[in-house]
């Protein structure tokens, strides 16, 4: 929500307009957040007693009789749009699929759309149409993935795909309020788990000693128990998780507040983001997101160690914590050429400036500004010769997306296709609107001038989302590319993240 306050001043030649928008939205942690005795989501939506609520098909088919059951408890007209994840429907076309939701709903103006998914439903496409529709409509978050609680759900940016650029079209629209539920963790598969654990990394090594330090003691059993959510986990390890949780949304806020707006470009949470966005995309089968940062944050470490930045102790500690994890610290195509060009690309993003984060020493950060190609070759040398000392030479565990990451096809067959086995008909009556459906009977339509290259998204994922704005000005077949030979996870009773945050498999 926000409150405008403005100055208009005469001058000689006309008009002087100073004006100051104060921002204002609430987080609350609430592990249950669709449970009946847990009424804080209801109370938004009681003024008119019903709520229009965009979740993509695999929430729809694991959470959706609770969520409908939760609404029915409150006396809540509950309606549905049912929407696909991915690169390939982050777009304009599927923007104006939840529009003509909202209007069918009937949506008025301070009248809140609820959004439940991983990052890219709750912080890119449902968000921009959020702000697009009558061009400011309140939303509810509730983000369902790691790196949706951890990183998307404190961003306020909001953006769809056009054409072949990412995030190319877009807004800054704060929510109304976000809920912060970790059990939802509970049915997030281990490499997704792993995947939203790089961006805590990010964050604590550059940013909160303490954090970092609880992620160094405890990882393995973090990711292993879903941050401490699934049957059996330890209290330790689940007290633990919540001090990270807390600690890392909390250090995230006090960073991303002061510039919301990304006046400032030098960006603490933008350790690991000044090579990945392009080096993502690059492979046959992209990285999934975490795995990429991870790949530019060891790197980074090896710059920072070279330059002094970092002693032998902090370096070694750093890249034998992405090893302990399984996240990658290196990839085969990560060389010169690609550290070249991506270079390149992040100077026209960061208005010409390299502005690299890194540790220095772990906790703090420092920007690197002044770093010629010929100390940028070398301390890749370095850090592949270090990668020779850890399993796989630094390549992660699942590093890939697959079919449902991105929402691509497989072999030609859609990724996922609908799956409402064990829906009830009750359930089934209360989605307005169905992409899912539309897409695999062919009704979505490509927008000319707007369109994504290769085959519609089929399914529920997130896609390699461009964070921070930084994959800006990407072309071409990188993210056009089909997951060939990928792995497709099972969908039934299980949600997994996407590649960039931000959400995948529900």
């Amino acid at each position: 929500m926000s409150d405008m306050k403005a100055v208009v001043e005469e001058t000689k030649a006309g008009f002087h307009v100073e004006g100051y928008e104060k921002i204002e939205y609430d987080f609350t942690f609430l592990d249950g957040v669709f449970k009946l005795e847990n009424p804080q989501l209801a109370e938004a939506f009681k003024r008119l007693s019903r709520c229009l609520a965009v979740m993509d098909l695999n929430i729809f088919n694991v959470y959706g009789e609770e969520i409908a059951k939760y609404f029915e408890h409150y006396k809540i007209d509950l309606k549905i749009h049912k929407t696909m994840i991915g690169e390939k429907a982050k777009s304009m076309e599927t923007l104006l699929s939840i529009v003509d939701s909202m209007t069918e709903f009937g949506i008025i103006r301070k009248e809140p759309v609820l959004v439940v998914g991983g990052g890219l439903v709750t912080d890119l496409f449902l968000s921009f149409a959020c702000a697009a529709y009558r061009r400011n409509t309140n939303y509810i978050r509730v983000p369902t993935t790691v790196i949706g609680l951890i990183d998307a759900s404190v961003s306020i940016k909001v953006a769809v795909n056009y054409g072949n650029y990412k995030n190319r079209l877009g807004a800054y629209h704060a929510p109304q309020h976000t809920f912060l539920d970790f059990s939802f963790l509970r049915s997030l598969p281990v490499a997704q788990i792993r995947n939203g654990f790089a961006e805590l990394i990010k964050i604590s090594s550059c940013a909160h000693l303490p954090t970092y330090d609880l992620l160094d003691k405890y990882a393995e059993q973090l990711i292993e128990t879903g941050f401490g959510r699934t049957d059996g986990a330890p209290a330790e390890v689940r007290e633990a998780a919540d001090k990270i949780n807390r600690a890392g949304i909390h250090e995230m806020l006090k960073l991303e507040t002061p510039n919301l707006h990304e006046i400032g470009l030098d960006r603490v949470i933008a350790y690991g983001h000044t090579w990945s966005p392009l080096h993502e995309l690059s492979p046959e089968v992209p990285l999934r997101h975490g795995h990429a940062i991870s790949i530019d944050m060891a790197y980074s470490a090896t710059l920072a160690h070279e330059r002094k930045l970092l002693s032998n102790e902090e370096h070694k500690r750093i890249l034998n914590l992405f090893s302990r994890c399984g996240l990658s610290m290196d990839h085969h195509g990560f060389d010169e050429d690609m550290l070249k060009k991506a270079t390149e690309a992040i100077l026209k993003t960061r208005d010409g400036k390299l502005r690299a984060a890194v540790p220095n020493p772990i906790g703090s950060c420092t920007f690197l500004n002044d770093v010629s190609a010929e100390e940028l070759n070398n301390a890749l040398r370095v850090h592949k010769e270090h990668m020779k000392n850890y399993p796989r030479n630094g390549e992660g565990l699942e590093a890939y997306v697959d079919s449902s990451d991105t929402g691509y096809t497989l072999n030609d067959e859609p990724a996922e296709k609908e799956n409402t086995n064990g829906v009830s008909a009750a359930l089934k009556k209360t989605v307005i609107n169905d992409d899912v459906k539309a897409e695999l009977n062919g009704e979505l339509k490509e927008i000319p001038n707007g369109k994504v290259n290769g085959n519609a998204a089929k399914g529920h994922a997130a896609g390699a989302e461009a964070h921070d704005g930084e994959n800006d000005g990407l072309k071409g077949d990188s993210v056009s590319q089909k997951v060939n030979g990928a792995q497709t996870n099972g969908t039934n009773g299980v949600h997994a993240n996407g590649t960039n945050g931000t959400n995948g498999t529900h």
